[in-house]
């Protein structure tokens, strides 16, 4: 046994000493890292190149037994496996995903000009033809209505980036060349008039009624000072322009008068009457008031239509109540919160809903679950006696005395009325009921 054990350690050692050779030899190349997740990844260029030369030092490290682990390298294998064996490479961490995100943010190209976008091909088309007819910027400004309100100086800078910067006049030239025809030509219907333009025009005289056969005659004349767009119409409306504002030759502005009239701005303000001048318009403040007469006037419209539903009037009772009849309360339903006036020959009970609406919500009064929708009526008879049917599924107590559903009952002063759990005091207005007998039979005895 003893022979057996050392006979098996010796093979071990003698396995285990070739194994430990190569690794020792080699020193240079460190062991192979392998991944760790389920799906491994590709091996990248430098890993494959360790596995092809790893393979064959195992091989000779298999047919050289002879070598110890402790034994060094020959001078001539050290070359051969520094040249061959390149230091290995740390794989490359993979960046997070809010990382990525903002590296791609990064990447993207930084706009040229802040205001690239506010400015429109029209926009760019209205300037280059206003500039080439008046070669003024601060007349451009003024002149010339753009999409959006651009400065003085905003004009300044998109005209000199149109002319120096390549990248913006490519760009504008060709949103420029994608316009419609018709935009083209309504933009330069809108083209200021140059100097030459409005010369040629004031030499027409105000006194006379020119006509377009007039200014088509000017167009035909000076073909090379007119805009090529102009038309005799466009020519005649700037001409009345020209006159309204005293512009044309033979037109003088009257100068001041001299003495003792106003000559300055200070004494004209101080001669105006306040009282006079017309306050200004505020538009926010007259849509407010619009509206809230719109509102007000639905309201009045809508209790106007209501006004045949206000047969019963409910008032809180506190402790300084008016007193229970006017001239027009037949009788009131009085409870323990609110009281119920009735002024018309008929009115119906019940729980008032969004579907079904009636003279007399009870739920006013209390909890109101348990009755119907149309619990009963109360009815005034021609000779002046009060009936109450009932119309729902419970009962209603007059005085202790249920009445089911379906009979009536007739109800006197101070009848208590008891509507699932409710109690209600029944009073008659005896002198307006007195005066309706009275009139009952002297219609009768007619």
């Amino acid at each position: 046994m003893a022979s057996g054990a050392t006979s098996r350690s010796e093979d071990e050692e003698s396995l285990a000493g070739p194994k430990r050779g190569p690794a020792a030899a080699s020193g240079a190349v460190p062991k192979r890292r392998s991944s760790s997740r389920f799906i491994k990844r590709k091996k990248f260029d430098d890993e494959l190149v360790e596995s092809s030369l790893a393979k064959p030092s195992r091989a000779k490290g298999g047919a050289e037994p002879g070598r110890c682990s402790g034994s060094e390298p020959s001078s001539s294998e050290k070359k051969k496996v520094s040249k061959a064996v390149p230091a290995p490479v740390a794989p490359s961490p993979v960046p997070a995903p809010g990382l990525a995100k903002r590296l791609k943010k990064s990447k993207q190209p930084v706009p040229v000009t802040k205001d690239l976008g506010r400015w429109k091909p029209a926009d760019d088309l209205l300037l280059i033809n206003a500039v080439l007819q008046t070669n003024d910027l601060s007349a451009v400004h003024l002149g010339v209505k753009f999409s959006c309100r651009f400065t003085l100086r905003e004009v300044q800078e998109r005209w000199y980036a149109l002319l120096y910067d390549p990248i913006i006049s490519k760009l504008a030239c060709q949103a420029m060349r994608q316009l419609h025809p018709e935009a083209i030509a309504a933009i330069q219907s809108k083209v200021l008039y140059s100097k030459a333009e409005e010369l040629l025009l004031s030499r027409v005289g105000s006194g006379s009624q020119p006509s377009l056969d007039t200014f088509q005659d000017l167009l035909h004349k000076h073909p090379d000072v007119f805009y090529p767009s102009r038309t005799a119409k466009a020519l005649q409306l700037h001409w009345q322009l020209m006159k309204q504002y005293y512009l044309l030759e033979d037109q003088t502005v009257q100068p001041l008068p001299k003495g003792d009239q106003v000559l300055n701005f200070s004494d004209a303000e101080d001669m105006v009457d306040d009282s006079k001048l017309k306050d200004v318009r505020d538009e926010v403040l007259e849509h407010e008031l619009t509206v809230a007469d719109r509102r007000q006037k639905r309201e009045i419209r809508q209790l106007e239509q209501e006004l045949h539903k206000w047969q019963v009037l409910v008032d809180s009772i506190t402790g300084m109540s008016s007193p229970d009849f006017d001239s027009q309360t037949l009788a009131v339903l009085r409870g323990r919160m609110v009281r119920y006036l009735m002024r018309s020959r008929e009115i119906t009970l019940g729980r008032a809903t969004k579907d079904n609406q009636i003279d007399v919500d009870l739920a006013l009064e209390g909890p109101a679950w348990k009755i119907s929708r149309k619990q009963g009526v109360i009815k005034l008879k021609n000779n002046g006696d009060f009936f109450i049917a009932n119309e729902g599924r419970r009962p209603i107590y007059i005085d202790g005395r249920p009445v089911l559903g379906g009979s009536k009952w007739k109800l006197n002063n101070n009848s208590v009325v008891e509507i699932a759990s409710l109690r209600f005091v029944f009073l008659i207005n005896q002198d307006l009921i007195a005066l309706i007998k009275a009139e009952a039979a002297k219609l009768a005895q007619q």
